[in-house]
């Protein structure tokens, strides 16, 4: 198998499946530290309910969509004409680019590759919001929404938390970047992981989200119950929103394991909420472990999983192909994660005993013997891939705020990040690979090529771009802000020029002060939401867990 590790792990953005690692292997599969999904749950007793159940499972046909969204909406005390259910997220994901995104959608990166790949694979603009490292990739609400404004995007994103990174930001300020962006034709809230935050009691906005006309609130099923190979989620907002997804998918587009499982879930409430309990028990245990691994760092997550940095000198892919070959441990190594480098991974919350397993191995790989070590010696320099190097420099000479020359003041937002669109920076044609600046963003490959403030858009400033990358081979080509900008029709949306060197039609940042947002009291008899859990089966109103 180790021969052909890395081959396993060519599958774009994302893990090869469990079923692809097995076959390959011919043995039981990997501890899991990728797939971030529930270890607790289903309980062994709903499991064994389900084996009872599976040849009538996968013998008949399931209900339609309607019934099973029927089912979901009386155990979350939900109103049906607000919900659409899904074959997983991701088909939701889809039709929600497909219906409502228009032109462009901002999207914090890193985050779910699907947020980024789907709208490029339809021709859409990405405006990609970067996450600073030096910051432990919080999100900074005011600052994305002034970015937002300055690109003129119509559609935006928030992941609550952030995969891969577990970011969280509280209710009241997912809430008021809703306020503040009204206008916008689209605001999504991934709230595919806060079952597991515990931040706050009630952290989710899917009672607001109906009260309002362009927000959508998007659950996962798989991940929360423990189920990814059953393919369920769901998404909530007004119903015109809803009724609009609900109206494309089709009528049998659930299989008979989610409705199974969706029928049985009222009687499995108190062992679900159990599970939250022990994943979040875990994090903490999980963090305290790594955190003892000499130059790891470990950030701060709401999710199920927790995003760490390998010392100085480790690449990713071999920690992960090592791992995986000498100690049967998978981890997600991000390096095919836009605006993440292959000195991050993404490892799941497991139990206790396995992640004594994964630190012992970490420590193997990393550490060991100094001739099979990940990383080097202290003093003797770094002999890892020139694209980890490259983003140390990068780190290095920048104190962590990523890269020089895509600030804020190139787009006339003194200290605001402004990164390239996915077309702007090579990403059209690399799908899903983090691109950083160098000459292959600009068709030369392997060769460095400076960006200086005029290619950002200050006006009057000569900007030296090789040849290749406005095809005069050989020849280097300069040119002026304006000519850069005054072209309709450039990647990334960049719009003409003025006489006097002023983008025409592009939105001018405005400080957007983040408004407190009005209460929205949901009427019972409009929602029909509860405040105690239905039918005293210690179920969670709206699946959300409330932590005393």
């Amino acid at each position: 198998m180790a021969d052909n590790v890395t081959s396993l792990f060519r599958t774009g953005a994302h893990s090869p499946s469990m079923a692809a690692l097995a076959r390959e292997s011919g043995e039981v599969g990997p501890v899991d530290f990728c797939i971030p999904c529930n270890p607790y749950f289903p309980s062994p007793r709903m499991m064994d309910e389900l084996t009872n159940r599976l040849r009538d499972i996968i013998t008949y046909y399931p209900s339609s969509a309607d019934t099973i969204t029927a089912e979901l909406c009386n155990l979350l005390q939900l109103p049906p004409q607000c919900v659409a259910m899904g074959n997983g997220s991701t088909e939701l994901i889809t039709w929600i680019d497909h219906l409502l995104v228009r032109e462009s959608l901002a999207i914090p990166v890193p985050t779910f590759g699907r947020w980024t790949d789907q709208p490029l694979e339809t021709g859409k603009r990405v405006d990609m919001f970067p996450l600073q490292e030096s910051n432990g990739f919080a999100l900074d609400p005011a600052q994305y929404i002034q970015f937002i404004r300055a690109r003129g995007t119509r559609a935006a994103v928030i992941c609550n938390p952030n995969n891969p990174d577990g970011g969280f930001l509280p209710k009241q300020t997912i809430l008021a970047f809703c306020d503040a962006l009204a206008d916008l034709d689209l605001i999504v809230i991934d709230e595919s992981f806060l079952e597991f935050a515990d931040a706050e009691n009630e952290p989710s906005v899917v009672e607001e989200a109906v009260m309002r006309p362009n927000v959508i609130v998007l659950r996962s099923l798989g991940k929360n119950f423990g189920l990814h190979g059953v393919r369920f989620g769901y998404m909530v907002a007004n119903p015109g929103l809803a009724g609009k997804i609900r109206s494309m998918l089709p009528k049998w587009n659930l299989n008979a394991f989610a409705e199974t499982v969706v029928f049985m879930l009222k009687d499995y409430g108190a062992e679900y909420m159990e599970s939250l309990h022990m994943v979040r028990r875990d994090r903490l245990d999980m963090a305290r472990q790594l955190s003892t691994l000499p130059g790891l760092t470990v950030y701060p997550s709401q999710g199920n999983f927790l995003f760490v940095r390998l010392p100085v000198g480790a690449e990713g892919t071999v920690v992960r192909d090592r791992l995986l070959t000498e100690h049967r441990i998978l981890v997600r190594e991000c390096g095919n994660k836009i605006g993440s480098s292959s000195r991050f991974l993404r490892l799941v919350v497991r139990p206790q005993t396995d992640v004594r397993r994964l630190v012992s191995g970490m420590e193997s790989v990393l550490y060991g013997t100094r001739r099979g070590a990940a990383v080097p010696e202290l003093g003797t320099g770094t002999s890892y891939s020139s694209g980890t190097a490259a983003v140390d420099r990068l780190v290095s000479s920048t104190s962590g705020q990523g890269y020089p020359g895509i600030a804020a003041a190139a787009n006339g937002m003194a200290g605001q990040p402004q990164p390239l669109t996915a077309a702007a920076n090579g990403m059209n044609a690399m799908m899903g690979q983090p691109q950083p600046l160098t000459a292959a963003a600009n068709g030369m490959v392997g060769q460095p090529q400076q960006f200086t403030p005029a290619a950002n858009g200050m006006a009057g400033q000569p900007q030296q771009f090789a040849a290749a990358a406005n095809g005069i081979p050989g020849q280097p080509q300069p040119l002026t802000a304006a000519q850069t900008r005054g072209t309709t029709g450039m990647p990334g949306g960049l719009t003409a020029v003025n006489a006097q060197g002023q983008p025409q039609g592009f939105p001018q940042p405005q400080p957007q002060a983040m408004p407190q947002p009005v209460p929205q009291p949901v009427p019972q008899q409009a929602t029909g939401w509860p405040n105690t859990p239905p039918n005293g089966a210690g179920w969670p109103a709206a699946a959300v867990d409330r932590v005393g």
